[in-house]
Order: structure tokens, then C-alpha cells, then sequence
């Protein structure tokens, strides 16, 4: 899941992707039952993909087997998948940035001829154009659509009222005023390091338009920007009123699970998420339902509207060398038709990308705040680069480890950018 732009791929990302090419070689199609296997990365939704699988199953005689290693392992077992040449059938997309290498590797089909003869008719265009690869992007994939999504992703904060005396009817209205309140109950707030670079996207879009953000991302315009300084600075506010969970940002390759789950056990007041947070909710304590989602505040001093980066959500990518690659494509097509997207949306609480979906569902009040950043989220063709998005992760865990300051912090940043552009 994630957004595409401009610029050249890093070394790293080059080497991953040769290393994960292997032989170019199709594999070459065998007699027999139909059976297709579906690597998932999310837990939120392995219910009811797997439902939605064994009503395939009936109805086509087509087999669907849903593997589910779960959010820390997808990436490491699916690399090692690539490796060995026993990749899935069908496979979740996730962050650009990660999903990069296997694309140029040859393991995703390219799905604009299909999206352009009607397919198309069953998402969103914005969602449509954070699934695209333009020509020339920074993680040098060839311009194709390789993921369908079945969801529309918005970030925000998850609130528990009872810990923090927020309300869902009247959240604070400033950055201010959400740091106050949890002070004044002593509740804490976190965010994974993994999801630093949307934070800080979020808050920068107080001072920065769209085409600003993207610039940056872009490597023509300087992340000194105030705009990115004062995002920064929100994270320096949060240790200094001592609302910030464990006085640090908690990193490591299961980092935002372990966010999640301190969330859905009640022992954190607040944390950052993305809308599909609530279908992970809804596996992880099904009975806490009294919490809330909002979009990231205004920040005092603001010039815009805070805007949600956007993204694709869940959805799938499909391996062309598989043994059964068009029956895979006929799979991944009824998975995104309306009334599978409306079971996606039902029973994992998620916001589809169906426009009449989107628009016309009953959205789970635990989802209304995520719903209604959707209007205004930040659509581009741009992600951060590789480098980029460690470094943000890293420096923003060092500066509220007090280790460094936001003017040194951006520099660093910088630096990474300037290696990749």
C-alpha cells in the first residue's frame, strides 16, 4: 500500500529487486483442479478474505488458500518466497517503497490494459492514481498499475474517551488542545516510528499545500522548509508535556502492532493509525468498541486545512508467472466487484474504494473520522524514497530521545534526500 513518484531508485532497492528476479522464465501452466493461494499481510481483514475465498470456492470450484504469517513476518516470507521462486498466486500489496523491488523483479502483473477496458469502473480515481507508477518515479518501476484496492486509506488519531475525556462529538480543534487534554487525565499518546513519515506529513500540510509536499518528496524543494520544522516540533511537544507513551517512539519490525494492541488493551489514551487501525480493533479486543477516530488537528499558527495523506488500502497483486495467473486475475476482479467490497467493508469495518461504496455505506462510528478525511486527503504520485523514510523514522526517534534538534534533524533528512535525487 502506498503512493509513487518521481526520482531514481536507490541502490539498495536495485540490488533487492535483482536479487528477487531469479529466473525470468514463466512457469508453465499444469492439468488438474484450479487452487490459488493468497499471501495476506493484514489481520484485519483474514476473516473476511477468507470468507469471501471459500464463497469463490463455491461458486466457481476454484480453490483459495488464505496464508496469513501476519503484519512482521508478510515481508520477510515473501521475499524469501521471491528468492526461492515459490511466490503465491496472489499476494497483498503493501508500502510502495517495500513493494518496489518485487515489481521490477517481474513478480506483479501489470494491470492497466484490464483497468483501462472497464475494470477500472470499481474504484475511485484517487485511489486509481496512488495506484499508478508514473513514468520516471523514485522507486524505478516501469509505469503500470501493479495492485487493485478494495479500500481507501486515511490517517488520523485513535481516541479512547475514557482515558483521555475526549469526545467524539466536539475533538480538540488544535494540536494544543489535544496535547491539554491528555495532560489534564495524564493520558499518553503514541506512534510507531514505521508511521513517522505520515505523521509528519499530516502536520507539514498545515503550512504546505499539496504540490509543496510533493516538491519536497520530489527532491526540488528543501525539507528546512517552517512547514516541516513545525511538524517536527509537534513531537518535541508531545514529550515536553510528558504525554508521550514510554518518553519515546517505539521502533523495531513489529513497532505499530505493538502501538495497535497497547491501544485496544486500554493502556494508551491515543495513538496515530491509518482507518484499517479498526478492523485490526475489531480482531484484537472485539469487545472495546467506546473509542473514536479524528483527523490530525489544526496546528496553532496554521495556513491550511490539515489534509490526511491518502493511500490505497488493502488489495491485491498478481503474479503472472504463477501457474494460474488468468484465473488469479478472474479472482482479484470479483474480490473488488461492489458487493465483495461491501463484505470487506461490513465485516472488517474497513472504507471501501468503490465510490457509490464509500459514499452510500453505513460507516461504523469508529470509522467516521478516518471517512471524513476522504474529501480532502492528499492525493499525488509521490511516496518518500528509501532513504528518506528511514531517515525520518530514525531522527524523530533521536529527537525526542533528545540525541538531536528538528534543525538537525531536517538536515540529515535532507542529506537523504539529496542521495536519491
Amino acid at each position: 500500500m502506498g503512493t509513487h513518484l518521481s526520482v531514481r531508485a536507490t541502490a539498495v532497492a536495485a540490488s533487492l529487486a535483482l536479487a528477487l528476479a531469479g529466473c525470468s522464465s514463466a512457469e508453465e501452466p499444469t492439468g488438474g483442479p484450479v487452487e490459488l493461494t493468497f499471501m495476506n499481510q493484514s489481520r484485519g481483514q483474514e476473516a473476511a478474505l477468507t470468507q469471501l475465498a471459500r464463497q469463490y470456492t463455491g461458486k466457481t470450484g476454484v480453490k483459495v488458500t488464505i496464508e496469513s504469517p501476519g503484519p512482521a513476518d508478510y515481508l520477510p516470507k515473501l521475499q524469501a518466497k521471491a528468492q526461492s521462486r515459490s511466490m503465491p498466486d496472489v499476494y497483498s500489496s503493501f508500502d510502495a517503497t517495500q513493494m518496489a523491488p518485487f515489481y521490477k523483479a517481474g513478480w506483479a502483473m501489470d494491470l492497466s490494459a484490464e483497468l483501462n477496458a472497464g475494470w477500472s469502473r470499481n474504484f475511485s480515481p484517487a485511489v486509481l492514481k496512488m495506484s499508478t507508477f508514473q513514468a520516471g518515479n523514485n522507486l524505478g518501476v516501469k509505469p503500470g498499475v501493479y495492485s487493485v484496492h478494495w479500500e481507501t486509506q486515511t490517517y488520523g488519531f485513535l481516541v479512547n474517551p475514557a482515558l483521555t475525556g475526549m469526545s467524539a462529538d466536539k475533538p480538540p480543534a488544535t494540536t494544543k488542545e489535544f496535547i491539554d487534554a491528555l495532560a489534564a487525565k495524564k493520558a499518553t499518546f503514541s506512534v510507531a516510528a514505521s508511521q513517522t513519515p505520515n505523521i509528519i506529513q499530516a502536520l507539514a500540510s498545515n503550512w504546505l499545500t499539496d504540490a509543496e509536499i510533493e516538491a519536497t518528496l520530489n527532491g526540488k524543494a528543501s525539507w528546512k522548509q517552517d512547514g516541516w520544522r513545525n511538524a517536527f516540533q509537534f513531537l518535541l511537544d508531545l514529550k515536553r508535556a510528558g504525554v508521550l507513551a514510554n518518553d519515546s517512539i517505539p521502533g523495531g519490525q513489529d513497532d505499530h502492532p505493538n502501538v495497535e494492541s497497547a491501544f485496544f488493551t486500554k493502556a494508551t489514551g491515543a495513538i496515530f493509525d491509518a482507518a484499517p487501525g479498526v478492523s485490526v480493533g475489531l480482531r484484537t479486543n472485539p469487545e472495546f468498541e467506546d473509542y473514536f477516530s479524528t483527523g490530525v488537528p489544526k496546528a496553532p499558527g496554521a495556513v491550511h486545512e490539515p489534509r490526511s495523506p491518502g493511500l490505497p488500502g488493502k488489495g491485491a497483486v498478481i503474479n503472472p508467472r504463477g501457474k494460474h495467473a488468468k484465473e488469479a486475475l478472474a479472482f482479484v476482479k470479483w474480490l473488488t466487484e461492489p458487493a465483495q467490497q461491501a463484505v470487506f467493508a461490513r465485516t472488517a469495518r474497513i472504507l471501501p474504494s468503490n465510490p457509490e461504496l464509500l459514499a452510500g455505506t453505513d460507516i461504523p462510528g469508529q470509522l467516521k473520522g478516518f471517512a471524513a478525511g476522504v474529501q480532502s486527503m492528499q492525493v499525488m504520485s509521490t511516496t518518500f524514497t528509501p532513504d528518506v523514510n528511514t531517515a525520518i523514522r530514525a531522527e524523530s526517534q533521536r529527537l525526542v530521545l533528545g540525541e538531536t534538534t528538528v534543525d538537525e534533524a531536517l538536515a540529515t533528512i535532507q542529506a537523504a534526500q539529496d542521495r536519491t535525487s
